[in-house]
């Protein structure tokens, strides 16, 4: 029906559109069309059917190819018609073909609608009215696989509504969850059910069920999976297997591979220890990472030796962490484990900057181009990324240059610039506010080339494997100018750039191509040239730096060497600075127990179709706000396991996406769990043993499950097994609570064995190994049976507690005591402890070696003997584990004192068992338990001497022993009660008590410290009974939150003597402390203060702020310093010695130091300096008295650096001797000096002279001989310590100084006896004429000299006039009747062997009545005038 009426709308149609077209002039005209849906109802029938139809139906394979030929039939006859139509006919045509579409799919869509809206409601009403019990159509079937393959079991149910499903393995629920990941895989399809397992090891078989229901009822099917060994298809006894297992037997782990834990840049080795050695089949061992096969390589070493199997990376990275797999061939394929190694970032070089980014990868390689990927880091530092700096180098050289010069947003970077043919290396810094990272690891080499060549390649095969390469290129010879580039595009547009691509002209042309970038804004007609400075040489090309929010359209022109192509077509308008969206975090993220370390982590995958690059895992401790990093490389996955967690701590866990926007927000926090293992099924029991025999029932015992699966014992299952009978029977269909049970119903003399499998909240356990054969026979003997449940707890390196339980079976009488016996493990020699026996049920065993590892039995003892002997203990190693706790004693804020004791691990079932004395819990009246956590206290109610003695606690439903003992002594609880009294009777500490400070300027302060007081705290200050209060004169601090109470006295006077009392109150807590301010100590105080009083006044005006010291120079000068402040222009500065002023001083006024300067310090300068500054405000003085002692001190210190000045000895001839010398910078006499010969003290005497100056000390030789010859030391004594100077005279040294000393000693002689004018004649002589002059002069030399005179340099004639007199040493010569002839220069000359001397005058005759110019005039007896120059 609906078919027919869609077929006649269409028919309606189409005769329309013939009348409309012979219509058709050249005025158009509008028209409304309606679709059918507003012009035909349908019927709720015609509704169904269409959809039925729609469902079940198929269009025909012609229908289209029909209805396209209709359509061009009709616009043929169209065309024949009208051919007379105009341009505005077309567009009527047009609009009408239009329309007829739009209406068309209007149809279709309704139509679809309503059908599909109906079929709905049908379907919800038949569901409503078919309601069924679930019924299994297809049920399971049986499956045998081999090993390690896949299994899948599948059934087919029917019912309505869908039921609920579940599986279940040998009775116990599947949780996926719970199994290894990807273990198992249940679906629901349609009402096909499956269970999906992998990797099928023997423990995979079992019994299968599903369970299948719903409201109406449920259903059940079961089948079993067997799961066979493969030994490979040869497996007969002929087989290379067979022989091989022959052989030796395949090593297997010895340890299963832990986590391991690394940091960036530095080495780490991941181990792998075997139970043998590897046979040489198994030799070939494979390492994993991520999946993906390792090599050994310069970073990474793999190794095996000894047994072990070693992996081991030189240089931790980032990119190093994942799952590591280890996997070892075996006979029937390979056995492999699977761990996780973890990396940490390297430690910041600022802190709080950000870790490194990894993962970096390069795409889209071009000629001058690529792109560059990578992960965002894990950790931020604190503060939120603000982008990445990218470097590159050439590769092979470690020259880095930076590729932006602004931080890019998102992982994501296109690299311009590059050269053709080069091979690059990248890396990649994250950046934050605080600082930059450590540089990621450098990407693998890559180079650059032209990435479209292949596809311009036209290889043709010849000859037998030769090819011939033909290039595109080589064909386009005759293209010149490029045809413009097409397909330009927007590739990837992100906040910080815009990434063009293209495709190449066709055809290009032989000739290398350029391109060139323009840009217009959306809309407009102006185009800008991007990169004329910089052609691209491949079809790439990213724009930065573009405004945020403007559109804009590219063009691209192509360029080779013979010009520049016409644009291409724009591109789509593209806006700039779009954010890339991070990813939303990821939902449902649970966490389940694991391990007692490690919890296991999932979450659900992003929706939408969201593929990130992976998830980076956080975690935090309860009651603390810093999240850690887990991993710190992105997992694909959606469960992960967290390793490395404390043992019973709380942690709540989020989740990031990671993309190239970087992480996204974290997903909400799981909840809160606590680090404990999964819950798991209770492995079997062990050691039954046989306590009391009657002649029908038999009691037994055994000891618990060595795990326990995390979770209480809810009880256990027992077999029975007669040897008479082939089977085994159930004993209890009830769960039994106790480790004990008597069995009866059994025949007497039978032979009957058991087994036994335990139960906790996870399932049922494993059946225990059947135990010994027991006879049913009733015991007679006399005496006891055996103890039982013989167990070791408070463990400790050198002792241990023994426990057991009594016998059930007495024997003739009670029994009297127990004997324990031990052995180390191994051996068989059993050493009795005790020697008389011990009545309790404990024993406590001490002098235990350390590390050793033993076992117990135990004896029972009655009046007719020693019984036979338990089970033996499970073996106990003695020795303190890691994480032991010992049970802490102390008195808590309310004044309990308490026994409180936490345990490392604990389950969620586990329970604290307190003991007193071994006997059991203490009284419930004396004490009250408390728990929290992993836990427990114990508080003493009234405790007296009846709660003294020993307390014991156990936790319970844990696989190791956790216990722990203390013993309460008298002196103890005495401690104890004391200390509770001090917390119920608080007394606030006394921190600093009653201290006295004068203040400066005179006032006095009294105050003291307590510990921290509340705001609420009270303060009562009483002084002689009388309680102060704050006042000017005596102002009261008191700062709560320091503890601090002062008392400010602004002038201290007789009527402030007496005692000071301060009573504070702060809640419960309370105290008084009291000062005495009398007699001397008020006294002492009074002048304290009152000195201060008035040096503060002094300071008011100017003052020393340093006082008046000496200081030794390096040139051994004296300065006395001094320093004030407080200063004016004004200030003056006097210095006086002795109470005499002195001048040498010196003072400036602008920094305020004075000093005086002394040179050469000597007794004299002994005495008092003083320094006094004053102007109109006061005037203050420093003085130093430089007397004695202190004198002496200076003087010694002078010594030290004169000393130290001291030059190496020189060696120094004279005409007397040999000279030894030292120059100093000042010697005084305070200095000792001491010479010594050959380490021989020397004195002076006739031929040793020693002696000083002021700046030098010497030792002189007189006629030195060869018995001086030899090492000289001088010795300075500076009043502390003494210096050492030595030379060696001796050897050349001294015939060289022996050689001088002779030349001048010569020379000396010479010049004694030499010839020369002794005195005598002046150096002018003025004369008048006709006067007569007399020369006289002493000459000296021997021998006597020989005397000749000269005038104007010619010898003198002694004749006439001229007369020369000679009368011993004296030398006359007389000149009668001077004249003007006789002025000139005359001189004596004499001379002997030694030398010659030469005595000169001028003289100058005058006229009478002149007088020279310029001169003054002398007479003398003769009547001659000497004249002088002025």
């Amino acid at each position: 029906m609906g078919t027919r009426t869609f077929f006649h709308h269409r028919e309606e149609e189409q005769k329309e559109e013939r009348q409309q077209s012979l219509q058709m002039t050249s005025t158009t005209r509008k028209k409304k069309f309606k679709s059918s849906e507003e012009e035909e109802t349908f019927s709720p029938a015609e509704l169904s059917i269409a959809a039925a139809l729609a469902l079940t139906s198929e269009i025909p394979q012609d229908y289209k190819a029909r209805r396209e030929a209709a359509i061009l039939e009709l616009e043929q006859r169209g065309e024949k018609r009208v051919r007379f139509g105009n341009e505005m006919e077309k567009l009527e045509e047009e609009v009408i073909r239009d329309c007829r579409l739009l209406r068309a799919r209007a149809d279709r869509k309704a139509l679809r609608r309503k059908a599909v809206e109906k079929a709905q409601m049908e379907k919800e009403y038949i569901e409503l009215r078919s309601g069924r019990a679930p019924m299994l159509w297809i049920p399971l079937r049986a499956h045998t696989v081999w090993e390690r393959m896949e299994v899948k079991l599948a059934c087919t149910v029917l019912a309505s509504p869908p039921p609920q499903v579940t599986w279940y393995k040998n009775g116990v629920r599947i949780d996926p969850r719970l199994a290894p990941a990807g273990k198992y895989r249940i679906k629901n399809t349609f009402g096909m059910l499956t269970l999906q397992i992998s990797r099928c090891s023997l423990e995979d078989s079992a019994e299968y069920s599903v369970e299948v229901k719903n409201q109406h009822g449920e259903a059940y099917s079961f089948a079993t999976v067997l799961v066979r060994k493969y030994y490979g298809k040869e497996s007969g006894f002929d087989s290379e297997i067979y022989r091989r297992s022959l052989m030796a037997r395949e090593a297997d782990f010895a340890f299963p591979l832990k986590p391991l834990f690394s940091r960036e840049k530095e080495p780490f080795t991941l181990s792998c220890y075997f139970s043998s050695d590897l046979l040489e089949h198994q030799r070939d061992i494979a390492w994993l990472r991520d999946g993906e096969l390792l090599q050994s390589s310069d970073g990474l070493q793999l190794k095996y030796q000894d047994q072990e199997a070693s992996l081991t990376v030189a240089r931790a990275d980032k990119e190093d962490e994942g799952f590591y797999t280890i996997r070892v061939p075996s006979l029937d394929g390979h056995k492999e484990q699977t761990t996780y190694v973890f990396v940490r970032d390297a430690a910041a070089e600022a802190a709080g900057a950000p870790g490194a980014p990894l993962s970096l990868k390069c795409h889209d390689v071009n000629k001058d181009c690529l792109t560059l990927s990578w992960v965002a880091p894990s950790d931020h530092g604190g503060s939120p990324v603000l982008g990445y700096y990218i470097e590159r180098c050439v590769a092979g050289s470690e020259d880095w240059v930076p590729c932006n010069e602004k931080p890019v947003k998102t992982c994501r970077y296109p690299v311009l610039g590059l050269a053709e043919g080069q091979t690059y290396q990248f890396r990649v810094k994250a950046v934050n506010k605080e600082g930059i990272s450590h540089p990621s690891r450098a990407s693998d080499p890559v180079t650059t080339s032209d990435s479209s060549r292949d596809k311009r390649v036209t290889v043709i095969p010849y000859n037998g494997g030769r090819t011939i390469e033909i290039l595109q290129d080589d064909l386009e010879g005759h293209i010149k100018i490029p045809l413009p580039p097409t397909n330009v595009h927007a590739s990837e547009v992100r906040e910080d750039y815009v990434a063009l691509a293209w495709d190449e002209p066709a055809p290009r042309g032989r000739e290398p191509l350029v391109y060139y970038v323009e840009k217009s804004v959306a809309g407009s007609s102006s185009w800008q040239m991007v990169n004329l400075e910089m052609p691209a040489s491949s079809p790439r090309f990213a724009l930065f730096d573009l405004p945020e929010g403007k559109s804009y359209c590219f063009r691209v022109r192509a360029a080779n060497k013979y010009g520049i192509s016409e644009p291409s077509l724009p591109s789509e308008p593209v806006t700039a600075g779009a954010k890339l969206a991070a990813l939303p975090p990821p939902s449902q993220v649970l966490a389940f127990r694991d391990t007692k370390t490690s919890v296991v982590l999932q979450w659900d995958k992003l929706k939408d179709g969201l593929e990130p690059l992976g998830y980076y895992i956080y975690c935090r401790e309860t009651g603390t706000e810093e999240w850690q990093t887990v991993n710190n490389k992105p997992v694909t996955c959606n469960q992960f396991t967290v390793p490395g967690l404390q043992p019973g701590k709380e942690y709540v866990f989020c989740v990031k996406s990671v993309s190239e926007a970087g992480l996204s927000e974290s997903s909400p926090e799981t909840d809160p769990i606590v680090v404990r293992p999964a819950i798991a099924c209770p492995s079997a029991p062990r050691d039954f043993v046989l306590l009391h025999c009657g002649k029908a029932e038999m009691t037994i015992s055994w000891k618990a499950p060595k795990h326990k699966g995390g979770t209480r014992i809810l009880g256990y299952f027992l077999d029975q097994h007669d040897a008479a009978e082939p089977d085994w029977h159930e004993v209890n269909t009830q769960p039994i609570p106790q480790r004990v049970h008597r069995v009866s119903s059994l025949q007497e003399g039978h032979l009957y064995e058991f087994r036994g499998r335990a139960l906790n909240a996870a399932g049922v356990g494993q059946p225990s190994e059947p135990s010994a054969w027991f006879r049913c026979e009733e015991w007679t003997m006399p005496e006891p049976g055996p103890p039982y449940d013989v167990r070791c707890t408070e463990v400790r390196d050198s002792s241990l507690r023994l426990h057991w339980e009594a016998p059930l079976y007495t024997g003739a009488g009670p029994v009297t005591g127990y004997y324990v016996e031990m052995c180390e493990e191994g051996a068989e020699e059993w050493k009795q402890i005790n020697k008389q026996p011990t009545g309790s049920t404990h024993l406590q065993v001490s002098d235990l070696e350390t590390g050793t590892c033993y076992v117990f039995r135990v004896r029972a003892l009655n009046k007719a003997g020693v019984g036979p002997p338990s089970l033996p203990s499970d073996p106990v190693v003695a020795k303190t584990k890691p994480g032991t706790n010992e049970i802490e004693v102390g008195v808590d804020e309310e004044g309990f004192i308490y026994l409180a004791f936490e345990a490392p691990e604990k389950n969620d079932s586990s329970e604290f068992i307190w003991s007193k004395d071994y006997k059991g819990p203490p009284d419930a009246d004396r004490v009250q338990t408390e728990e929290k956590g992993n836990k427990s206290k114990l508080k003493l109610k009234a405790p007296s001497e009846k709660d003294l003695g020993v307390y014991s606690v156990e936790v319970t439903d844990v696989d190791e022993d956790i216990s722990a003992s203390c013993t309460l002594t008298q002196e103890d609880l005495d401690k104890l009660l004391k200390r509770s009294h001090e917390i119920r009777n608080p007394l606030i500490k006394l921190i600093s008590g009653w201290n006295i400070d004068v203040l400066e300027k005179g006032e006095v302060r009294l105050w003291l410290e307590v510990e921290k007081l509340s705001p609420k705290a009270e303060l009562h200050l009483i002084f002689n009974d009388k309680e102060l209060t704050s006042t000017p004169t005596h102002k009261i601090n008191f700062v709560r939150e320091k503890g601090l109470i002062e008392l400010i006295i602004q002038n201290l006077c007789d009527d402030d003597k007496g005692m000071y009392t301060a009573q504070l109150q702060d809640g419960k807590a309370k105290n008084h402390f009291t000062l005495v301010l009398l007699d001397e100590c008020f006294d002492q105080v009074a002048k304290e203060a009152d000195a201060k009083r008035r040096e503060w006044k002094k300071k008011q005006g100017p003052h020393f702020i340093e006082s008046l010291k000496w200081k030794v120079t390096e040139n051994c000068e004296v300065l006395l310093t001094c320093k004030a402040t407080n200063l004016r222009k004004d200030t003056s500065c006097q210095w006086f010695f002795n109470q005499q002023a002195r001048a040498d001083g010196v003072f400036d006024p602008q920094a305020g130091a004075g000093a005086l300067l002394i040179k050469k310090i000597t007794k004299a300068d002994e005495g008092q300096y003083k320094a006094v500054v004053s102007d109109e405000r006061g005037e203050d003085y420093t003085q130093l008295e430089l007397t004695k002692g202190a004198f002496e001190d200076l003087l010694k210190e002078l010594c030290r650096i004169s000393a130290l000045s001291a030059t190496p000895l020189k060696i120094q001839p004279t005409e007397e001797g040999i000279k030894i010398y030292t120059d100093v910078k000042y010697f005084t006499d305070y200095m000792k000096t001491t010479w010594y010969h050959k380490e021989k003290k020397l004195d002076s005497r006739d031929r040793l002279k020693a002696g000083s100056t002021m700046n030098q000390v010497w030792l002189h030789i007189l006629d030195p001989t060869d018995a001086d010859k030899g090492k000289y030391t001088l010795e300075l004594f500076d009043g502390n310590s003494s210096h050492k100077l030595s030379t060696d005279l001796s050897g050349q040294a001294f015939e060289d100084a022996l050689a001088e000393h002779r030349r001048l000693k010569e020379a000396a002689i010479a010049e004694k006896y030499r010839a020369r004018v002794v005195q005598g004649l002046p150096d002018v002589a003025t004369i008048m004429e006709d006067k007569t002059l007399c020369l006289t002069c002493c000459v000296s030399g021997d021998p006597y000299p020989e005397i000749t005179w000269f005038k104007n340099e010619k010898v003198i004639v002694f004749k006439d006039r001229y007369k020369l007199e000679v009368k011993g040493s004296v030398v006359t010569i007389t000149i009668e009747k001077v004249c003007n002839e006789d002025t000139g220069k005359y001189s004596i000359y004499v001379k002997n062997k030694y030398g010659s001397e030469t005595g000169q005058v001028t003289i100058s005759v005058y006229k009478h009545g002149e007088i020279p110019v310029g001169m003054e005039e002398e007479e003398v007896a003769s009547g001659m005038i000497m004249k002088k120059p002025k």
